[in-house]
């Protein structure tokens, strides 16, 4: 992802810095707050399990995974170690997993404002690697431009963080939502495929890469621009 614009570096290399913080700034603040929030509504809901794991900690060393945190500047999503819950959360499950989602969407409505209030255009980084010159080019034509990347990339970036998430498979918020609201026997079977999800998921993230067929982008898609559409009311929207 953020590596496509190695080769506009030396052209535009305030954008590039721009990017780089963005990406940073949505992995410190996305990622770490999601799991601070499953955390907190764990907590308050009276399981302890988080406290005792130390993870409502805003120390991102507690809760950053290095294969997700790296696919964030690889591919513009990825994931943080799950927080651990206990083993009677029942029908809390979900909502202490949908807490993570909610939490990147107040992120990227708090990001969106200024864009929404047309203070800032809006720009994000997922364009074709053909257009990078010429998008870097615009980006850096005006201090405006350069606040509306950095706030659009947030937005974006934390859009795609809760859509990702919600998809319904291990390790993602979504799974646990799958078993906190099907039938306590369908959720046990559906629980015994746990361990295959996540290198599932991998070959799916993988797959537009190695020339296969972008069924989650595909899937992901049009609840994302459903979202920007929200924060941003911005009329094109497709990431490309």
């Amino acid at each position: 992802m953020i590596f496509r614009y190695l080769a506009v570096l030396a052209e535009a290399p305030l954008a590039f810095v721009i990017l780089i913080a963005a990406f940073t700034a949505s992995l410190l603040v996305g990622l770490v707050l999601h799991e601070v929030a499953h955390a907190f509504v764990a907590d308050s809901l009276g399981d302890r399990t988080p406290r005792r794991h130390g993870r409502l900690s805003l120390n991102p060393l507690r809760h950053l995974d290095p294969l997700g945190s790296s696919l964030i500047f690889i591919v513009g999503f990825g994931w943080a170690k799950p927080v651990p819950i206990g083993p009677n959360s029942g029908r809390n499950t979900a909502l202490i997993a949908l807490a993570g989602p909610a939490t990147n969407l107040v992120v990227a409505a708090v990001a969106g404002l200024a864009i929404k209030l047309g203070y800032v255009p809006f720009f994000h980084p997922f364009v074709a690697p053909s257009a990078a010159d010429f998008w870097a080019q615009v980006w850096t034509e005006s201090p405006d431009n350069l606040v509306g990347l950095f706030l659009g990339t947030i937005v974006l970036l934390n859009v795609i963080l809760a859509v990702f998430n919600l998809i319904p498979l291990a390790p993602l918020d979504g799974f646990r939502v799958a078993l906190g609201i099907l039938p306590a026997d369908l959720a046990r079977q559906v629980a015994r495929l746990e361990p295959w999800m996540p290198g599932a998921l991998l070959v799916l993230i993988l797959l537009p890469f190695i020339g296969g067929p972008s069924l989650l982008f595909d899937v992901m898609g049009p609840a994302i621009d459903f979202l920007l559409r929200i924060f941003v009311e911005s009329a094109d929207l497709r990431v490309v």
